[in-house]
Protein backbone atom coordinates (compact mmCIF):
# COMPACT_ATOMS: atom_id res chain seq x y z
CA UNK A 1 0.00 0.00 0.00
CA UNK A 2 1.44 3.35 -1.05
CA UNK A 3 1.58 6.43 1.15
CA UNK A 4 1.41 9.96 -0.26
CA UNK A 5 2.25 13.34 1.20
CA UNK A 6 2.00 16.83 -0.22
CA UNK A 7 4.90 19.10 0.68
CA UNK A 8 5.06 22.79 -0.16
CA UNK A 9 8.39 23.46 -1.86
CA UNK A 10 9.17 27.01 -2.89
CA UNK A 11 5.45 27.85 -2.86
CA UNK A 12 4.49 24.84 -4.98
CA UNK A 13 2.44 22.02 -3.47
CA UNK A 14 4.22 18.86 -4.61
CA UNK A 15 2.89 15.36 -4.00
CA UNK A 16 5.28 12.55 -3.20
CA UNK A 17 4.49 8.84 -3.05
CA UNK A 18 6.33 6.10 -1.20
CA UNK A 19 5.66 2.44 -1.84
CA UNK A 20 7.47 -0.88 -2.04
CA UNK A 21 8.34 -0.01 -5.65
CA UNK A 22 10.49 2.99 -4.72
CA UNK A 23 13.69 1.07 -3.78
CA UNK A 24 13.54 -0.80 -7.09
CA UNK A 25 12.82 2.30 -9.18
CA UNK A 26 15.61 4.20 -7.41
CA UNK A 27 18.09 1.33 -7.87
CA UNK A 28 17.25 0.94 -11.59
CA UNK A 29 17.39 4.67 -12.30
CA UNK A 30 20.45 5.61 -10.22
CA UNK A 31 22.26 2.33 -9.42
CA UNK A 32 22.24 3.07 -5.70
CA UNK A 33 20.56 1.63 -2.60
CA UNK A 34 17.86 3.96 -1.26
CA UNK A 35 18.23 2.66 2.29
CA UNK A 36 21.96 3.44 2.41
CA UNK A 37 21.40 6.82 0.80
CA UNK A 38 18.69 7.77 3.29
CA UNK A 39 20.95 6.80 6.20
CA UNK A 40 23.77 8.88 4.70
CA UNK A 41 21.46 11.86 4.29
CA UNK A 42 20.15 11.59 7.83
CA UNK A 43 23.70 11.55 9.20
CA UNK A 44 24.84 14.39 6.93
CA UNK A 45 22.05 16.77 7.83
CA UNK A 46 22.74 16.31 11.56
CA UNK A 47 19.62 17.55 13.37
CA UNK A 48 18.55 20.03 10.67
CA UNK A 49 21.29 22.47 11.66
CA UNK A 50 22.86 23.97 8.54
CA UNK A 51 25.91 25.15 10.52
CA UNK A 52 26.59 21.64 11.89
CA UNK A 53 25.82 19.82 8.64
CA UNK A 54 28.23 17.54 6.80
CA UNK A 55 26.18 17.78 3.62
CA UNK A 56 28.32 17.55 0.50
CA UNK A 57 27.39 17.86 -3.16
CA UNK A 58 26.89 14.11 -3.57
CA UNK A 59 24.45 14.08 -0.63
CA UNK A 60 22.53 16.95 -2.16
CA UNK A 61 22.33 15.03 -5.44
CA UNK A 62 21.06 11.93 -3.59
CA UNK A 63 18.34 14.05 -1.99
CA UNK A 64 17.31 15.56 -5.33
CA UNK A 65 17.21 12.11 -6.97
CA UNK A 66 15.13 10.69 -4.13
CA UNK A 67 12.72 13.63 -4.25
CA UNK A 68 12.31 13.29 -8.00
CA UNK A 69 11.66 9.52 -7.84
CA UNK A 70 8.95 9.99 -5.21
CA UNK A 71 7.39 12.92 -7.10
CA UNK A 72 7.41 10.98 -10.39
CA UNK A 73 5.89 7.97 -8.61
CA UNK A 74 3.05 10.20 -7.38
CA UNK A 75 2.50 12.06 -10.65
CA UNK A 76 3.48 10.57 -14.02
CA UNK A 77 3.35 14.04 -15.61
CA UNK A 78 6.49 15.03 -13.65
CA UNK A 79 9.35 15.57 -16.14
CA UNK A 80 11.46 12.53 -17.00
CA UNK A 81 14.67 13.74 -15.35
CA UNK A 82 15.52 15.26 -11.97
CA UNK A 83 17.14 18.24 -13.70
CA UNK A 84 13.98 19.08 -15.65
CA UNK A 85 11.83 18.63 -12.55
CA UNK A 86 14.06 20.86 -10.40
CA UNK A 87 13.79 23.68 -12.98
CA UNK A 88 10.31 24.57 -11.62
CA UNK A 89 11.74 25.61 -8.24
CA UNK A 90 13.78 28.70 -7.43
CA UNK A 91 15.35 27.29 -4.30
CA UNK A 92 14.43 25.25 -1.25
CA UNK A 93 16.09 24.01 1.89
CA UNK A 94 16.95 20.35 2.22
CA UNK A 95 16.87 20.97 5.98
CA UNK A 96 13.12 21.70 5.80
CA UNK A 97 12.13 19.07 3.24
CA UNK A 98 14.27 16.05 4.19
CA UNK A 99 12.59 15.47 7.58
CA UNK A 100 9.24 15.30 5.79
CA UNK A 101 10.66 12.74 3.33
CA UNK A 102 11.98 10.64 6.18
CA UNK A 103 8.56 10.81 7.83
CA UNK A 104 6.87 9.73 4.57
CA UNK A 105 9.32 6.84 4.14
CA UNK A 106 8.77 5.81 7.77
CA UNK A 107 5.00 5.76 7.26
CA UNK A 108 5.46 3.63 4.16
CA UNK A 109 7.73 1.18 5.97
CA UNK A 110 5.29 0.96 8.89
CA UNK A 111 2.38 0.31 6.52
CA UNK A 112 4.34 -2.46 4.76
CA UNK A 113 5.20 -4.12 8.07
CA UNK A 114 1.55 -4.00 9.19
CA UNK A 115 0.43 -5.48 5.85
CA UNK A 116 2.91 -8.36 6.18
CA UNK A 117 1.74 -9.02 9.76
CA UNK A 118 -1.93 -9.02 8.70
CA UNK A 119 -1.10 -11.38 5.81
CA UNK A 120 0.76 -13.71 8.18
CA UNK A 121 -2.16 -13.76 10.65
CA UNK A 122 -4.65 -14.46 7.85
CA UNK A 123 -2.49 -17.31 6.57
CA UNK A 124 -2.40 -18.88 10.03
CA UNK A 125 -6.20 -19.09 10.20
Amino acid sequence: MAVTKTINIDGIDTTFRASAAIPRIYRIKFGRDIYKDLRTLEKSVDSNDEDESNLDMFSLEMFEDLAWVMAKHADPSVPDSPDEWLEQFNTFSIYQVLPQFIELWGLNTQTQAESRENFRKAAER
